[in-house]
């Protein structure tokens, strides 16, 4: 099967169940504003569905949910994950986008978590149906673009097959929640912020969780979702009356976000719309019924397609993981410089930067001054050890290559104080071969920030590491 056309002559919803029709195995590929998706299909039922706008933070923010309920995908695991599969250079994004017929690096990551016992084959059928909805939510609102589609390999594993109609059913449902909260919210991926000044002299501002308040600095709502471990229609529930009312700020989503279709819909919404609970069936999962093991998911009940209850991902309480660090009057030894608000007592977290170079500093700190983070800026590598045992960080930006002593180098030294054996701590560079990450991963580092870097990647190593 070897076809084309448009979404102007075909919409992708009567595409997709044409396909869940057909006996063939094929790779559905759709092209519109420089993104592009992928669904593959085995006798028409999906397989799998991912779309080129950062794969891998779309994974890390669905582990992260099932995290909660399975201990062993801890910020390790995610972080050997990404370090294994993630594609790193431009050229190798490219070649994989324009090769999608092949299953893409998060399908094999998801597999290498089977095949390590990190998963079981259950969690993974639902992990893959979260990210499979999430994808299909995005590729309904295609209004304009090209489609593709081909044939799959036959040796493709297969860890679970979800029903096309079922999952089309609930996202629409889903495009429905948010396009009622059209013309204020047109993105998952917008920012919102607190209008401090209104809100202190307001008091109908003062009853937002105080752990939401303290991470609506940068990222969107969809990630924040994930950080207070609640759905995201729930989550801009509690907020559209702020939004609505001036309380809270919504920036526009940070590239490459702003690449993917709005959820703008056609009608005016109705109060009933915003404020009404959210229907359980828009938050249940649709995987096809096959190993699943009662005693592992407790709220499963089996009709002719299982069901959860409850969203797997959401059914446990919010947890407490947000420590705030208090910052005292004595920090500011040069030449080390200390930015952000630190006029304010308490910080959430504590950020070290250490670069020989004055303009990479100023950058990493114009990117968080913003942010309520404490970052500690360090000029001299031959002083950061000391420095870095004083301040004590949650988070560690190594420039690679520094005068006098290199990255690597001093990420050994670190990691050999046993303070800092789980500090993440992340390496800035513009080099990123295979020799490079050995080297790395031989040292103790986390990760990498690439020069040169953007708020959305400084912000994403935050969300990664620490929120």
């Amino acid at each position: 099967m070897n076809l084309s056309g448009t979404f102007t002559k075909l919409s992708p919803q009567n595409l997709l169940s044409q396909l869940s029709k057909s006996s063939d195995s094929t790779c559905l590929q759709a092209f519109s504003n420089s993104v592009s998706w992928a669904v593959y299909l085995e006798q028409g039922k999906i397989t799998y569905a991912t779309h080129s706008i950062e794969p891998f933070d779309r994974l890390e923010r669905h582990l992260r949910r099932l995290s909660h309920q399975v201990p062993l995908l801890n910020s390790q695991t995610r972080v050997q994950l990404r370090l294994m599969f993630e594609l790193d250079s431009p050229s190798q994004q490219i070649e994989q986008q324009s090769n999608l017929v092949n299953h893409p690096a998060e399908y094999q990551a998801i597999t290498w978590l089977v095949n390590q016992g990190h998963l079981h084959s259950t969690q993974a059928a639902v992990l893959i149906q979260e990210l499979v909805k999430e994808v299909i939510e995005s590729l309904l609102l295609i209004k304009v673009g090209n489609f593709e589609l081909s044939n799959l390999p036959p040796d493709v594993p297969k860890l679970c097959r979800l029903d096309v109609e079922k999952i089309i059913e609930r996202c629409q449902a889903r495009i429905q929640r948010w396009q009622a909260f059209a013309p204020y919210i047109s993105s998952p991926y917008q920012r919102p912020y607190l209008f401090i000044n209104k809100s202190i002299q307001n008091p109908t501002f003062l009853d937002l969780q105080p752990n939401l308040t303290n991470w609506m600095k940068g990222f969107s709502l969809r990630h924040l979702a994930v950080i207070m471990n609640q759905d995201e229609i729930q989550l801009v529930q509690q907020l559209y009356h702020y939004i609505v009312n001036g309380g809270i700020i919504l920036h526009e989503a940070d590239p490459p976000f702003d690449k993917l279709p709005k959820t703008f819909g056609e009608f005016t919404p109705s109060a009933e719309q915003i404020t009404a609970p959210v229907p359980q069936e828009l938050v249940d999962p649709v995987v096809e019924s096959g190993s699943i093991d009662a005693k592992t998911y407790p709220n499963l009940f089996v009709d002719d397609i299982p069901y959860f209850e409850e969203p797997p991902y959401t059914s446990s309480p919010v947890e407490d993981e947000f420590q705030e660090l208090t910052t005292t009057n004595n920090i500011n030894f040069a030449p080390e410089r200390v930015t952000t608000a630190t006029a304010t007592a308490k910080k959430l977290y504590k950020i070290i930067s250490v670069d020989d170079s004055p303009t990479i500093l100023k950058e990493i700190s114009r990117f968080l001054e913003d942010e309520n983070f404490s970052v500690v800026t360090i000029e001299d590598p031959l002083k950061a050890v000391m420095s870095i045992i004083r301040h004590k960080p949650d988070l560690i930006l190594l420039d690679l290559n520094m005068a006098g002593i290199d990255g690597y180098e001093l990420c050994r030294i670190i990691r050999n104080n046993s303070l800092f054996k789980n500090t993440p701590i992340i390496f800035v560079t513009g080099n990123k071969g295979l020799v490079d990450k050995v080297k790395a991963n031989l040292v103790g580092a986390s990760g990498y920030l690439t020069k040169p870097f953007t708020r959305a990647e400084l912000l994403k190593l935050v969300f990664m590491h620490l929120a």
